[in-house]
């Protein structure tokens, strides 16, 4: 009997193995969301599994309640506003860092990754104190500035991996043909960055959306965001409400996973 058939059971046991504690990883992740979503569609008047009813009331009393919509509005602004931002920063640091060498360049990365390593915990109480010596704290450009902190490590890391993909042969025709710098980047980069960029901005938007931590720390009683307002929620009173947001976000995450994947598929790998 060869090695090879030796080692062909052992390997189909080690693959049964993994893939068996893959699904046990995987239906203890989605166990929350299972629950959750039905509880969504439930009574008004109840939080429980499975629901004794099934109805839209929870999101209708979500839609009409100014105490829900304003945190709901309040997150849509920050995120918008923070993603713009982190892309417009964000874009032009990636490439350099893709594109030159220079003195510095590794602490320059490590600084503007460091939120990825730093607990959120640290983080947002860093800005509090910062904020609160400028006196901009509970205000919403404090939470735009702490947002844009937060997700400028992960817009950096896409937009690489984006402009490390690209044709470096296109710039270098287009300075050959008289283009500068600035002209090149507008009309030969971004174009084929679009992918990356669409991708970036709606996983900014999406990590946006959903902090807390920051969140908590540097807004106001005018400015909470939606997931501030469902801890505090949590916190003081245990409202079925909560199930309808929880629910509404995890379809938004679902659908810009779903983009993003699709985005992915569609790039075109470097060759």
């Amino acid at each position: 009997m060869s090695d090879r058939s030796i080692r062909d059971p052992q390997s189909r046991r080690l693959q049964a193995m993994g893939s068996l504690l893959a699904w046990a990883v995987y239906i203890f992740l989605l166990a929350p969301i299972v629950v959750v979503v039905p509880m969504a569609f439930g009574s008004p008047n109840e939080l429980s599994f499975p629901p004794s009813t099934y109805s839209l009331d929870l999101f209708r009393q979500f839609l009409s309640s100014p105490a829900w919509t304003g945190p709901l509005l309040q997150s849509a602004k920050v995120a918008s506003i923070s993603t713009v931002v982190v892309l417009l920063v964000g874009v032009p640091a990636a490439y350099g860092i893709a594109r030159f060498r220079f003195p510095g360049r590794g602490l320059i990365m490590g600084a503007m990754m460091s939120p990825l390593v730093i607990p959120s915990i640290v983080t947002a109480l860093g800005f509090y104190l910062y904020f609160s010596y400028l006196r901009i704290n509970g205000t919403t450009l404090a939470l735009v500035l702490g947002h844009v902190m937060h997700t400028l490590p992960y817009v950096l890391v896409m937009i690489v991996a984006g402009i490390q993909k690209l044709d470096r042969n296109l710039e270098f025709g287009a300075q050959l043909m008289g283009a500068g710098r600035f002209r090149m980047f507008r009309t030969v980069v971004l174009p084929q960055l679009v992918p990356s960029l669409i991708g970036a901005g709606l996983f900014a938007f999406l990590i946006s959306f959903d902090e807390v931590v920051i969140s908590w720390f540097l807004s106001g009683p005018t400015t909470a965001t939606l997931p501030v307002k469902m801890y505090s929620a949590i916190r003081w009173e245990i409202s079925p409400i909560i199930a309808a947001v929880s629910t509404l976000l995890t379809g938004i995450s679902l659908v810009v996973c779903l983009i993003m994947v699709a985005l992915k598929k569609s790039t075109p790998s470097a060759g």
